[in-house]
Formats: C-alpha cells, sequence, structure tokens
C-alpha cells in the first residue's frame, strides 16, 4: 500500500493538487479534508493532477464528487488532469467522464 500524499502548487488560474499514491477508503478521508480546507475564489480552477495516483476505489471516487461539491459551492470550477487508465474507465462507466473536465496532462 502507498500512501496517499497532496502536493500543492498555484497556477494562474486556480491551485492544482497532485494526488501521489492510493486514494483509497484509508486516505480518501484526509483528501476530504484537505480540500474542505482549501479557499478558492469564484472563477478559479482547481486542478487535480492524478498523473502519479496508483489505485483509487469507490471511496476515492467520492472523494473526488465531495471536490467536486466544494469547488462549486465556491463558484469555481475543477478538472481532472493525467487520470489514469484504470479510474478513468471507472468514471466513464459511471458517467462521472461527463460531469469532470477532463485534461491530458498535469492542466493549467
Amino acid at each position: 500500500m502507498t500512501p496517499l500524499t497532496v502536493t500543492a502548487r498555484n497556477s494562474p488560474t486556480g491551485p492544482v493538487l497532485q494526488i501521489i499514491g492510493e486514494l483509497d477508503c484509508t486516505t480518501a478521508p484526509d483528501l476530504r479534508e484537505l480540500l474542505a480546507t482549501l479557499a478558492l475564489e469564484p472563477g478559479q480552477l482547481l486542478v487535480l493532477d492524478l498523473t502519479r495516483m496508483e489505485f483509487c476505489d469507490s471511496s476515492g471516487i467520492s472523494a473526488l464528487i465531495a471536490a467536486r461539491n466544494h469547488v462549486q459551492a465556491a463558484q469555481a470550477d475543477i478538472a481532472l488532469a493525467a487520470v489514469p487508465v484504470h479510474t478513468l474507465r471507472v468514471l466513464r462507466v459511471i458517467g462521472l467522464d461527463q460531469v469532470f473536465r477532463l485534461l491530458p496532462g498535469t492542466g493549467s
């Protein structure tokens, strides 16, 4: 099991969070907690860079949805960048590829 690490940086359009490791039932609450503290301005774009995310279970998907809800409450937007193939497959099956903006690389 690879622990979850989140690194943050700013871009001209808003924050970029790089999700590293496994986003699962053990680590998803940590991501939710971090996202709840993230201050966003209306119109900003939060990019979740998933390049180095190794695994994502249903709890991880739920944390991504919670992130979207937090961002929308701030009148901002969210995008998922470099979604791993296995996670992209799940997003497509459950229709979330139509809900999230998907970027090919590390975005913004």
